[in-house]
């Protein structure tokens, strides 16, 4: 179903009917993504002594299941700069518009010593000038086993604290990202691309300046399929008072 959306004065067409969905779904099998050494999500139906919340169990007419995750570790999540500060900060709160423009851009990793690194270099060229609301970073090489990968202690690739600053300066609120994180996985805490993206120059006392209502989005798979270029994005989290969120990022081809 096509479908005629207005954003930002400038009239976009697009094809509900045909979303491409860059989310990873939350499992309790081995399938699923783990990262900082956590254990695999935990979906079970819900046990009152000897009843079980299970129609194949034959003692209840409906599944009705608890579910243990972590939305940091466990899949696609959206996180607001909550996420690092002292004082508490919701992403339900800061994410109150759920359609953007958004580019798509494959980058190639480059070596740092030991580590694999996102460069300000490599998302200006792949920008190119362009000042979307939402940025989306595909990684190369972009490969499928990216969506059950185990990332603890392997010291994944991440985004330069340049890089981060070049995104913010550009104007992009919503960076959306293949990775387990956008920083380093072992920084003594410094996390220097989560702050430079959301301006943060001290977690215990918020400067006025920060982005409150700018959005990082990790663990994203986007197939090869897609191609980059400018897309409608919707993005859309489930209703948590959290500092995150999983999430359904979605886009639309123009």
């Amino acid at each position: 179903m096509k479908t005629t959306i207005q954003h930002n004065n400038t009239l976009l067409e697009i094809d509900l009917s045909k979303p491409i969905d860059i989310s990873i779904p939350i499992t309790n099998t081995d399938d699923n993504p783990i990262a900082w050494y956590i254990e695999r999500p935990v979906i079970e139906p819900v046990k009152f002594d000897e009843w079980v919340g299970k129609v194949s169990s034959g003692m209840s007419s409906t599944n009705f299941n608890n579910i243990l995750f972590n939305p940091h570790g466990h899949g696609t999540h959206t996180e607001c700069l909550g996420h690092i500060t002292r004082d508490f900060y919701s992403v339900n709160q800061a994410l109150k518009q759920f359609f953007f423009s958004a580019e798509l851009v494959s980058v190639s990793l480059e070596k740092r010593g030991e580590d694999l690194v996102i460069t300000k270099e490599a998302i200006a060229k792949a920008l190119s000038g362009k000042t979307p609301e939402a940025i989306v970073i595909r990684t190369l090489p972009n490969e499928p086993s990216k969506k059950s990968r185990k990332y603890s202690h392997t010291n994944p690739p991440y985004l330069e604290e340049a890089a981060a600053r070049f995104i913010r300066e550009s104007g992009i609120q919503h960076l959306l990202i293949d990775l387990p994180s956008v920083d380093k996985e072992k920084d003594e805490g410094k996390l220097l691309a989560h702050k430079a993206f959301w301006n943060v120059t001290d977690v215990n006392h918020l400067n006025k300046d920060a982005r409150l209502n700018a959005t990082i989005t990790e663990l994203i798979f986007v197939d090869d399929v897609v191609q980059d270029g400018s897309y409608v994005l919707n993005l859309q989290i489930a209703s948590f008072e959290n500092d995150a969120s999983p999430s359904k990022p979605v886009l639309y081809q123009i």
